[in-house]
């Protein structure tokens, strides 16, 4: 009888155990968008040898789980559909059913917590309320293990999650008054232009990381195969004078003190180590087609000049290995400048030069753009409220690259700098109808030295300055919190810049 009884235990803790192995990654949920006009690849877990009927719509395949658990089925491409589809999943022992999918385009949002900052505090929410029942716009915005946790050590319940598979949890949602509330609001803005625009279904991914570096998103394999930063994954990460010192010291205070932990041998986890956030986030998606990336980041890593000088290689590191890695080699990414704030309540003193080194991007990056915001900064606050106007000038670039708009994705950029008898000419593409200035007022911002202020005439597309002799450089709106006031017809502003005059 005993031994019956035991049996029957052992047989039922197997059964119970093998039925529990059927499983999607998690990126899969009821709501959920899929990419339009790619492969449909949809993957999981399950018993080893099993069979599994794997139902799409009206597409059907059955295969068999690999030994090591694994399996995954690639369905044909689709168009656009905005009617709600299912995706069934069946072996002999479980079935499982997920609804209300739908085709379209989908953008990831990363950065840090001026990507983060969620909607329910953007300056123009009041407002746009009325207009947040979307069911077309879909968000996948996962909670992240130590999220709004400053100044102290982290909870157990918090380091328990600091596994890459636990790290990020959440599930799709449709877009309505409740749940955009702590959506990215650049994301959001972003989304519901192209939508509107497009009018095809939109599924934003948010993985921002509140104070993260760009270290945390780029992968660890790609750092240490890079000569110029290997450096940034060699030893505890929390001692590593190739990181921010700024990003050092939050992790020295969540984890540094703390003996039980995930860690290896870079040390212990955490949002900001280098590499956690691409395998935590990142690396699982790339077997899901995606339409392109917006990246809001870079005030963590603006405050040493030797992380400022680093920054665009970084960055264009992280976009090749993105692009390679999701067999996307035209894979659109746009960023947002860094914004304006005062060096007396900010750390903000190379801010100008981070500014500059975005811009520069432009012309190594193909099928991207940067979305200028240092006119709507915040004097005392790292975090403007104007999420808005963020959102819609990325979603210019994305209207005008991604989706072939005639639309001007952007303020004056910078061609170049003559001297000529006793004038300086500047030179500007994407003037649209004409160069202007924000406030109707002279324009101002321009400078030899990046200090003192000179007088400008405005032309239609030119900007000419007069000087007894050649300068070396000119700059424009070369201040931590800046005024400068150069705009296009569009009323888009005009890149912080440094170039040498000709």
């Amino acid at each position: 009888m005993k031994r019956s009884l035991l049996f029957f235990l052992v047989f039922f803790v197997s059964v119970v155990s093998a039925v529990a192995q059927l499983s999607l990654s998690k990126i899969f949920s009821n709501n959920m968008v899929l990419q339009r006009d790619e492969p449909i690849h949809i993957w999981g877990k399950g018993v080893p040898d099993n069979s599994l009927e794997v139902q799409f719509g009206k597409e059907t395949i059955t295969i068999t789980v690999r030994q090591d658990s694994t399996w995954g089925v690639f369905f044909k491409k689709r168009k656009a559909s905005t009617a709600p589809q299912s995706l069934h999943i069946a072996s002999s022992k479980q079935k499982m059913e997920l609804t209300n999918i739908l085709i379209g385009d989908i953008w990831l949002c990363i950065g840090q917590s001026n990507m983060e900052w969620p909607t329910a505090k953007e300056m123009h929410f009041e407002q746009e309320k009325k207009h947040t029942d979307q069911p077309m716009l879909r968000f996948y915005n996962p909670t992240y293990a130590g999220k709004r946790i400053f100044n102290k050590s982290f909870t157990d319940s918090v380091l328990k999650r600091l596994d890459r598979r636990e790290f990020y949890m959440g599930s799709w949602v449709e877009s309505d008054s409740n749940t955009v509330k702590q959506m990215s609001a650049v994301g959001y803005y972003f989304g519901r232009k192209i939508l509107e625009t497009e009018q095809v279904p939109i599924g934003l991914i948010n993985m921002s990381i509140g104070g993260a570096p760009i270290e945390t998103f780029i992968g660890r394999d790609c750092l240490e195969e890079d000569t110029l930063f290997s450096s940034k994954v060699k030893g505890n990460w929390l001692y590593n004078d190739a990181l921010p010192v700024w990003v050092r010291e939050r992790g020295k205070q969540n984890v540094g003190d703390i003996q039980v932990i995930h860690k290896d041998e870079l040390g212990p986890n955490h949002a900001f180590k280098p590499g956690f956030a691409y395998s935590a986030g990142i690396e699982p998606l790339f077997k899901m087609p995606i339409k392109g990336v917006i990246w809001y980041q870079g005030e963590s890593n603006a405050q040493e000049i030797e992380r400022v000088n680093e920054y665009g290689k970084l960055q264009k590191l992280m976009i090749e290995d993105y692009r390679t890695q999701w067999k996307q080699p035209e894979l659109p990414f746009y960023w947002v400048q860094l914004s304006s704030i005062d060096t007396a309540n900010y750390k903000s003193n190379y801010w100008p030069e981070f500014r500059n080194e975005q811009r520069k991007l432009l012309k190594e990056i193909k099928h991207g753009g940067m979305a200028v915001s240092s006119d709507i900064g915040s004097k005392n606050d790292v975090h403007p409220t104007n999420k808005k106007d963020v959102g819609l000038r990325l979603a210019r670039w994305a209207l005008h690259k991604s989706y072939g708009k005639n639309v001007f994705p952007s303020g004056p950029l910078i061609r170049g700098a003559t001297f000529k008898n006793g004038k300086v000419f500047m030179d500007f593409k994407n003037t649209a109808n004409g160069l202007r200035t924000s406030d109707n007022k002279g324009v101002r911002g321009f400078s030899f030295d990046g200090k003192e202020l000179v007088s400008a005439k405005l032309n239609s597309h030119t900007v000419e300055i007069q000087s007894q002799e050649k300068p070396k450089y000119i700059y424009y709106g070369w201040q931590s919190f800046t005024n400068a006031n150069l705009v296009n017809s569009e009323n888009l502003p005009a890149s912080t810049f440094k170039l040498k005059v000709n």
